[in-house]
């Protein structure tokens, strides 16, 4: 039985390999040398090379729920060996931490969710829960502004979590690094970036509007 995914995605992939054949084949021959890394969300709609205008090769990429990074030492080593592989290895200069709107997994940290039937999803999530303990401590907050400083708080927290590495710690003070936090707004198609120097996130790209140097 033809695989139905591939069946459906032939003209396009055709059209990728023939039109990319020279960049292809340089990135099998001479490796790959992404400048960032990029740690977004599962979610299907946050793509991060067409936020980042990426080709193959930019961009080392990490999609978990909720674009959760558990702290060193929690036993949770996925993202903690890619991070230490972009690091060491690739030595790429970027790590950004990309949440968004409308997040699956934000909500279901919010909103609870059942141990016994989605134990993963219930345990992992937990790993955002300061987020929201800190949300719900500076303001009271209900509904979309709520949720939107919940993604917004937890990208901070995730950025917080990425420096328990002790890799990332190696380069943060060796200046081979720069940190940053993003959030992707689906319904508006805003992307915005935490400034630290004003300590919130400032519009960098939005429909009709040049993006900010």
């Amino acid at each position: 039985m033809p695989d139905s995914v591939l069946e459906r995605s032939h003209a396009l992939r055709a059209d990728f390999f023939e039109n990319e054949r020279e960049l292809l084949d340089a990135l099998a021959h001479q490796g790959q040398f992404p400048d960032a890394m990029f740690i977004g969300c599962s979610d299907s709609r946050v793509v991060p090379e067409l936020l980042t205008g990426a080709r193959p090769g930019d961009l080392f990429v990490v999609r978990e729920v909720a674009n959760i990074v558990p702290p060193y030492g929690t036993g949770q080593n996925a993202v903690g060996a890619a991070l230490e592989y972009a690091i060491l290895h690739l030595e790429v200069k970027h790590l950004i931490i990309c949440g968004h709107t409308d997040c699956g997994g934000i909500k279901a940290m919010d909103y609870g969710v059942d141990m016994a039937t989605e134990p993963a999803i219930a345990s992992w999530i937990e790993f955002a829960r300061p987020a929201q303990t800190r949300v719900d401590a500076r303001a009271s907050q209900t509904g979309d502004a709520r949720h939107q400083a919940i993604v917004e708080e937890n990208v901070l927290l995730q950025l917080e979590n990425l420096q328990t590495y002790p890799a990332v710690r190696r380069a943060l003070d060796e200046n081979r690094v720069e940190l940053h936090g993003w959030v992707f707004d689906l319904a508006e198609r805003q992307l915005r970036y935490y400034d630290a120097s004003q300590g919130f996130f400032v519009l960098f790209y939005a429909p009709g509007s040049q993006a900010t140097e």
